[in-house]
C-alpha cells in the first residue's frame, strides 16, 4: 500500500514538475528562435522566387528593347549579385552579413525598377500578354517579401525582446548564454528621401 502511494506522489510530483518547468518560460526562446528563422526562410523563398522571374522578365524585354542592353545588363548583373550573397539562419546574428545581403536586394530592386520604366517607352511591349504577366507576377512577388520581411522583423524584435526581458533574461543567461540576438532589416538609403514625382 505504502509503494503505490509513494508511485502516486512520484507520478504527481513529475507531472507537477513538468508543468512547472512549461510553465515558466524555458521553451520560450527556442520557440521565438525557430519563428524567425522560418520567417527568414520565407523571406528567403520570395526572394528566390523574384530571382527566378527576373530570366523570362529579361528575355521577353529583349525581344523590344534591343537597344536598351545597359538596362537589360545591369538588371543580369544585379541578379547575378543578389543571388551570391547568401545568408543562412547561423548568421542572423551578424548585422554586417545581414547588411550586405540587404544591400545586394536593394540594388536589384533598383535595376528591376530601371527596366519597367524602359517598358514606358514600348508600347508593343507593354500591350505584350508574356510581359504583363510576368509584370504582374513580379509586382505581387514584390509585395510577398514585403509581407515577408515585415512578419521577420516581427519574429526578431520579440525573440529579441524575450532574450532582455524577465524572466527570458534569466534563462537567457543560463541555459541559453549562446543565443545572440537577432540582425534586424534596416531600410535602404533610398527609402529615406522622398520620391521625386515628375510631369
Amino acid at each position: 500500500m505504502n509503494a503505490s502511494i509513494a508511485r502516486v506522489r512520484t507520478g504527481i510530483a513529475i507531472v507537477l514538475v513538468g508543468l512547472t518547468v512549461s510553465a515558466c518560460g524555458y521553451n520560450t526562446i527556442p520557440t521565438l528562435e525557430e519563428q524567425a528563422k522560418a520567417r527568414w526562410s520565407d523571406v528567403q523563398n520570395n526572394y528566390q522566387r523574384r530571382a527566378d522571374l527576373i530570366p523570362n522578365l529579361v528575355a521577353t524585354v529583349q525581344g523590344y528593347a534591343k537597344q536598351e542592353k545597359d538596362v537589360l545588363t545591369a538588371v543580369i548583373e544585379a541578379r547575378a549579385k543578389a543571388t551570391q550573397v547568401k545568408i543562412d539562419v547561423s548568421q542572423l546574428d551578424d548585422p554586417a552579413k545581414l547588411k550586405q545581403f540587404q544591400d545586394a536586394q536593394n540594388q536589384l530592386s533598383g535595376a528591376l525598377g530601371r527596366l519597367l520604366a524602359v517598358s514606358e517607352n514600348y508600347p508593343d511591349l507593354k500591350s505584350n500578354q508574356n510581359f504583363l504577366a510576368l509584370q504582374s507576377q513580379l509586382e505581387g512577388t514584390e509585395n510577398r517579401i514585403a509581407v515577408a520581411r515585415r512578419d521577420f522583423i516581427e519574429a526578431v524584435r520579440v525573440y529579441n525582446t524575450e532574450l532582455k526581458t524577465f524572466p527570458g533574461v534569466l534563462w537567457a543567461s543560463t541555459f541559453f548564454r549562446s543565443n545572440k540576438p537577432m540582425a534586424e532589416f534596416a531600410a535602404a538609403e533610398s527609402a529615406q528621401a522622398p520620391p521625386q514625382v515628375k510631369f
